[in-house]
């Protein structure tokens, strides 16, 4: 099943509130969705809930935490003109539809999660024997599939996930898509198209179900999703009625992968809190100077007179993100035929991550001192983003048997 033009455009992506965020977020991360809200309908949320799946027992950090969060995407760029940010818990539609899936969706699928027995290996020092934790990938799947999102921007650890979230949303609409009188209403929906379109589309249809051509099939969905006049249901039913299923009512999401961070820690691992090799993105100038003149570089060359090799020195990985080809191949010769000292090679990667940093502590300033306007950006975005989570619960409990009129 596919879903509809509009909702394949739009883009769901969420970040659990860690506090303030590093460098590797926003090379990792940030930069795509930077990207992204120039190109689709996206909307951006603070998983806080799922926050709770791990840290149920510091709830005091989560809010600080969110605040840190969402000022560090909008000093990074994002815009809400461009996109809708919001946090997932003042939209408790997401709870209720990861309940109603939770009814039919069979425990194996939860357990068979990747990130399920590798995150209890991880974190040994927490309890995770909870419900929360084993169901984090439904909960991911309903923060989803509520704004029928199109695509869901991951790495490449993340796609089994989505993969999870389409079994769910194929499942879904396999038990409940078959609402009733499907095909009456399938064919009043035809009549709504007025009589010219209404004749193309069953002519077209006829020739997709009759002869398999799939460009009548092509023809048939662009008219239904080009047409002004006629409800979302409506086209759903049209498009179903076209494949010869029944109506969608949860379109399965695409996993839509996102470039790999090539931004490396201070050690030359993943820049990771856990590994506490990090940059924050409005860490202080000075603490950002003693960081890097303190990182380790190529354990072969002792002294100033041996010969270096970059490609053993992490130092060359942060050349690899912010130098030129001119500064990196000045680094390669002066580094092989010990022409320059490492803090020599140092100080053009401090240059360049210090005027990146500065310029996100200065866009983030504006946000820590009118701590309202955070406030108010969120609750613009809770309100869109809720009003598209009624809609869908509304059909959810229509073909669930829950809409008691």
């Amino acid at each position: 099943m596919s879903g509809l033009g509009l909702q394949n455009q739009r883009i769901l992506s969420g970040m659990r509130p860690t506090g303030r965020l590093h460098l590797g977020h926003y090379h990792g991360v940030l930069k795509n969705w930077v990207k992204l809200q120039h190109e689709r309908e996206c909307f951006f949320f603070v998983a806080d809930w799922h926050v709770l799946t791990t840290h149920y027992d510091t709830p005091e950090i989560i809010e600080n935490s969110v605040w840190d969060m969402v000022i560090d995407w909008l000093a990074a760029g994002i815009n809400p003109g461009s996109a809708t940010l919001f946090i997932q818990s003042k939209v408790p539609e997401h709870a209720e539809l990861n309940l109603l899936l939770s009814m039919m969706t069979p425990l194996s699928w939860l357990e068979r999660a990747p990130s399920y027995k590798e995150q209890q290996e991880k974190l040994k020092d927490k309890d995770l024997s909870n419900f929360g934790f084993l169901g984090y990938p439904l909960l991911q799947t309903a923060d989803i599939l509520i704004y029928r999102a199109g695509a869901v921007p991951v790495g490449a650890d993340q796609v089994p996930h989505v993969e999870m979230s389409r079994e769910i949303a194929r499942r879904f609409n396999h038990v409940y898509g078959r609402e009733s009188g499907f095909e009456e209403k399938a064919e009043a929906a035809v009549k709504k198209l007025g009589k010219k379109n209404a004749r193309l589309y069953t002519n077209l249809r006829r020739d997709f179900v009759q002869e398999g051509n799939e460009e009548s099939r092509e023809k048939a969905k662009a008219l239904v999703e080009g047409h002004a006049s006629i409800t979302i249901g409506d086209k759903e039913r049209l498009i179903g009625y076209l494949e010869g299923g029944g109506k969608i009512i949860l379109p399965e999401p695409q996993a839509l992968l996102t470039p790999v961070s090539k931004m490396p820690g201070l050690d030359g691992q993943k820049m990771s809190k856990s590994y506490g090799n990090t940059i924050g993105m409005r860490e202080a100038p000075e603490d950002v100077e003693t960081k890097i003149k303190r990182m380790q570089t190529d354990p072969a060359r002792v002294r100033l007179t041996d010969p270096g090799n970059p490609d053993n020195c992490p130092v060359w990985q942060l050349h690899e993100v912010y130098s030129s080809d001119d500064v990196k191949s000045w680094v390669r010769e002066g580094c092989t035929t010990a022409g320059i000292g490492c803090l020599d090679c140092k100080k053009p990667v401090i240059d360049c991550v210090l005027k990146e940093t500065g310029e996100f502590r200065e866009r983030a300033k504006e946000f820590e001192e009118n701590p309202e306007t955070v406030r108010a950006i969120i609750a613009e975005g809770t309100e869109k983003a809720r009003e598209i989570a009624q809609e869908t619960m509304e059909e959810v409990r229509q073909v669930m048997g829950l809409s008691y009129r």
